[in-house]
């Protein structure tokens, strides 16, 4: 602690901030990791892995009979009015009966109407029948109106398949090495993984220009390492503010995302930076009091705070970033575009992980996420807090793994019917 107050109080005097990270060249290591750089003198660590070139596996005789297997057809409505509200209406059929809370038997509300002047308020949030048509009536004046109207086919990526792409992106104050034991075990099942340091963490180089870590500036490093390594079918596994970077890329490539999984990520909000927060005070003021951060970190995001997660701190591995990278990072989070209607046009299929003991972001953000997407799983772990995927490895590989082996089953309305000769043997 007392080192850190001493670099903090050089800081102030000498006006740099400490633990720059200088520009890196573009090679590829033989541990895997490569050194990519997405503009000139802005270069990112990536972890890399894949199986080897094999052909892909033919599909199943009943999928390749059945045609309308795994498709998914989406008509949806959504309005927004001038008194606040946002209406997302359903024309279409589609699979949500299995979906949302893993509760299956019954028909989802045609409409969802929900208020957006208040986040966290549960009136106004999920109304069927007559009661979403009485609120229409008083709400005359739409603002805005959008209609998604698409077909896709949603598959299962069974074992190696050449075609997927595991892509994690990590949060604020975080690492690719916080993926390493989801990164480890899809590997090892054959899956092509890709995770990137964002600017400024990991080994990554870190700009001294806070106009270098906004929400755009980043989200243009992810769409950068997206275009490199993406092929047929691609899956965004996001954490915390690595969330918004998912559903960015979701947003801007449909045709190649194939699915999303969104651990602790928070409600379909524009994210934007506290006036009042400890990140607003200057660089070296925040380096001076990196000891009580770390401290804090370890309170609200572990659920534990035993020698495990003090050892992930104390190493250095995964959470390794400079007061100046944290205070820009925080600051920059600023992105409008991604409101609730920028959520709710999303026609993938997505998974929501959140910790119960999670101290950053309640578990109605979640929930407010998964009534606004069009198909979305919510599943909580109780044992786990915001680093869920360092405190409950195996129950988040087998959730994403579980998520990546789903497809939606044909409805039976889907299914042809018998041929006429058969009814008149009856």
């Amino acid at each position: 602690m007392l080192t850190g107050v001493t670099e903090g109080f050089l800081c102030c005097l000498l006006g740099s901030p400490p633990n720059a990270v200088g520009p890196l060249e573009s090679v590829e290591s033989g541990d895997g990791y490569t050194f990519v750089e997405v503009k000139p003198g802005r270069v990112l660590r990536v972890k890399h892995a894949g199986p080897a070139p094999a052909p892909s596996p033919p599909p199943p005789p009943d999928a390749a009979q059945d045609g309308r297997a795994g498709l998914v057809r989406c008509q949806r409505r959504i309005t927004v009015y001038r008194n606040g509200r946002l209406l997302v209406e359903n024309l279409g059929r589609a699979p949500r009966a299995d979906l949302g809370h893993g509760q299956g038997g019954c028909e989802p509300p045609a409409a969802l109407e929900v208020e957006l002047a208040e986040p966290a308020g549960a009136e106004g949030r999920a109304h069927a029948g007559g009661a979403g048509s009485g609120r229409r009536r008083r709400a005359r004046r739409p603002k805005r109106t959008i209609h998604i109207d698409c077909e896709k086919r949603i598959t299962s990526c069974k074992g190696a398949q050449a075609d997927v792409v595991l892509f994690f992106i990590h949060g604020v104050g975080g690492s690719l090495a916080i993926w390493k034991e989801q990164l480890d075990f899809f590997a090892g099942l054959g899956y092509e993984v890709v995770a990137p340091d964002l600017a400024g963490h990991g080994a990554s180089s870190a700009p001294q220009v806070a106009a270098a870590y906004t929400f755009y500036a980043l989200a243009e490093d992810m769409r950068a390492i997206f275009r490199r390594y993406a092929k047929k079918r691609n899956v965004l596994i996001g954490h915390s503010y690595g969330v918004s970077f998912c559903t960015f890329l979701a947003h801007e490539y449909p045709d190649l995302v194939h699915k999303v999984i969104m651990i602790n990520g928070g409600g379909p909000t524009a994210l934007e930076p506290s006036i009042c927060s400890v990140f607003n005070m200057p660089a070296c003021v925040l380096h001076c009091l990196s000891p009580c951060l770390a401290w804090s970190f370890l309170k609200a995001g572990f659920a534990r705070q035993g020698a495990k997660e003090k050892q992930l701190l104390k190493e250095g591995n995964a959470f390794n970033v400079s007061s100046f990278v944290l205070r820009a990072m925080m600051s920059g989070q600023y992105w409008p575009e991604g409101d609730e209607v920028y959520h709710a046009e999303l026609t993938v299929p997505v998974l929501l992980v959140h910790g119960m003991h999670d101290k950053f972001v309640p578990v109605e953000e979640d929930q407010r996420m998964a009534e606004i997407l069009l198909l979305a799983f919510l599943k909580l772990i109780d044992e786990g807090s915001h680093m869920v995927m360092l405190e409950c490895p195996e129950t988040v590989n087998t959730l994403l793994h579980e998520f990546l082996l789903w497809e939606p089953e044909p409805s039976p309305r889907a299914l042809p019917e018998p041929p006429p000769a058969a009814a008149e043997e009856k």
